[in-house]
């Protein structure tokens, strides 16, 4: 396949915000993707190789991206940066630069560029530099100079077509079926899979019969439930027919566990594989199983050692990340894993199987030991006995609860949220006192003793319906100097020079960024808004909902994908529940 059919669709695709737009390139694209390339096309048009739970990085920098460039062009290196930082995008200073180049009588192909970036994804060891700039040297030589453009932001992490997972799908969908009709399903099959490249091969070579058998897999993992929000006790119960489950909400990391006998795999909501950063969580629940595989998700909490009492989020998170002192962390920071569902035993999937079933699957498939245990549960139909319950969870140093719904309906929806699960944390019990999970997608230059820094983030709520995302206020309180000084670094790996396709903004910041980085934040109270797009004319013609005095907590949500932000219904569904209170 040529590699300029791949590229004129990403300069289509680059070109508009409009998602219908967005879907029809990828329609036409996917439509003219070979079928035993289309899995790989799929992670190329997300600026990748392999789906995400895999691991595997690109891994070139900026520098040897520079160092490529100027070994194809054959200018000095000095020249390219200088270049670069006049107009800003390594791929467009690489596009400009070819221009004056003769023209190369070989054309590319897309099978060449995959398996160059996977040869660099690869490459390690010494000498591994040099390797690596030769081979995107060797294809920046044949590539045209549109090809330079997206061969060099595909090398250095900055594609940024802004196609997000359901786009993706959408267009999937309709390539094969020529409607959305059969979306759902597939759907259903990526939520089982989390592996885009997997669904979009099985579709197109086994069609809906191969969709059909996708079915959850050890090492694959499947796409996290997510939990809607409510602020009484009452509300929440009679939001799920009367009589929930209510379990303590942990304050720690959420990880999804695949064992078996041979192996054992531990991803996060992020679907990043945390295996090696946990061995004594594998081993805990290898020796806790009863049965030859399962699926189950659960909490992973630090614990003191001393006291055996549960320690707060920002411990945990101390070990992720980490390839080294792994045996040191695990005794300065011992950790129990509270377990909460069940999703694959023996074969057999069981996110169909009502919550009820479920949960007693999972008291008869793990016996609890010292580091796992089962989350604490109390079924109730009173509002005062939750409010209790409540209390008591606060107590033992938990976030608040989760209330599930009991009936036949109360599956595990995967890739979902609903309200089969409803969070009910300690901040709801006053006004705007919740704290709710947002994007940073912008951000405004400091002033004074701020300069040189940012002065503000401008933050975003997540939309189901656009996939995209809606803002919802400017962040500028709740940071210490130190955090400040660091925020151009942290956030530099996600600027644009322009707002991203996925980010609905009236407000123009003087940065803008991929949406991917999740603060915490807390504020005073929500009001109506005619500046932020977040629940635009869901309450008002005209204006949105915004978060007054909002404040940094301090809690980086590494553990959450921008999609697992708090979303733009939770939003006005909090505002509604706020104006009942006045």
């Amino acid at each position: 396949m040529e590699y300029s059919i791949v590229t004129d669709a990403y300069q289509k695709i680059e070109a508009t915000t409009k998602r219908l737009e967005m879907t029809d390139h990828l329609v036409d694209l996917i439509k003219k993707t070979p079928k035993s390339f289309i899995d790989k096309m799929a992670y190329l048009t997300q600026g990748k190789l392999y789906p995400d739970f895999l691991g595997i990085e690109i891994g070139m920098a900026e520098k040897m991206a520079i160092d490529s460039v100027a070994k194809a062009t054959k200018m000095k290196e000095s020249e390219i940066v200088q270049k670069f930082k006049k107009i800003g995008d390594l791929g467009l200073t690489a596009e400009q630069l070819l221009e004056k180049m003769p023209a190369s009588k070989e054309s590319l192909t897309a099978e060449e560029v995959y398996d160059t970036l996977n040869k660099v994804a690869y490459t390690s060891g010494k000498g591994s530099v040099e390797a690596k700039v030769d081979l995107v040297a060797k294809i920046l030589r044949k590539a045209t100079p549109k090809e330079a453009r997206y061969i060099v932001r595909t090398f250095t992490g900055r594609l940024r077509l802004g196609v997000g997972d359901m786009t993706f799908l959408d267009a999937l969908t309709i390539a094969y079926f020529g409607n959305k009709k059969r979306r759902n399903e597939i759907e259903r099959a990526y939520n089982l899979s989390s592996d885009l490249g997997f669904v979009a091969k099985t579709l197109m070579n086994e069609g809906i019969d191969g969709i059909k058998r996708i079915k959850i897999t050890i090492g694959r993992p499947v796409r996290a439930m997510l939990a809607e929000r409510l602020k009484s006790p009452k509300e929440i119960l009679e939001k799920i027919g009367g009589t929930g489950s209510a379990e303590y909400k942990y304050d720690g990391l959420r990880i999804q566990a695949h064992i078996s006998h041979d192996e054992t795999y531990l991803f996060s909501r992020r679907l990043e594989n945390l295996t090696d950063q946990f061995p004594d969580v594998s081993e805990a629940l290898r020796n806790s199983i009863n049965a030859k595989e399962v699926v189950v998700e659960g909490e992973c909490v630090a614990v003191d050692s001393n006291t055996g009492e549960m320690r707060a989020f920002q411990t945990i998170s101390q070990r992720r990340g980490r390839k080294y002192r792994i045996k040191e962390m695990i005794e300065e920071i011992p950790t129990t894993i509270f377990l909460f569902d069940i999703l694959y035993e023996d074969g057999q999937n069981l996110i169909d199987w009502p919550y009820p079933r479920r949960r007693k699957e999972l008291e008869r498939v793990f016996k609890e030991t010292e580091h796992v245990k089962l989350a604490e549960q109390f079924i109730t139909d009173d509002p005062d006995q939750l409010e209790k319950y409540m209390d008591k969870a606060i107590e033992s140093g938990c976030e608040g609860l989760v209330i599930k719904a009991l009936g036949e309906d109360s599956v595990y929806q995967a890739g979902s949220r609903g309200f089969l699960w409803i969070k009910y944390k300690r901040e709801y019990k006053s006004e705007m006192a919740d704290t709710v999970d947002l994007v940073s997608v912008g951000a405004f230059a400091g002033r004074g003793r701020r300069a040189g820094t940012y002065g503000a983030m401008l933050m975003a709520a997540y939309d189901l319906k656009s996939d995209g995302f809606k803002t919802v206020c400017k962040l500028g309180t709740g940071f210490d100097d130190d955090t400040l000084s660091k925020l151009p670094r942290v956030f530099k790996p996600y600027k644009l020079s322009h707002r991203h396709p996925r980010v609905d903004s009236k407000i123009k910041a003087d940065y803008w960024f991929v949406p991917n980085v999740v603060l915490e934040v807390l504020g005073a109270e929500l009001t109506l808004s005619p500046s932020h797009t977040c629940g635009l004319n869901a309450i008002k013609k005209d204006s949105g909902i915004a978060i007054r005095f909002p404040r940094f907590t301090g809690r980086w949500r590494e553990d959450k994908a921008p999609e697992n932000a708090t979303t733009t219904d939770e939003i006005i569904e909090m505002y509604r529940s706020q104006l009942k209170k006045m």
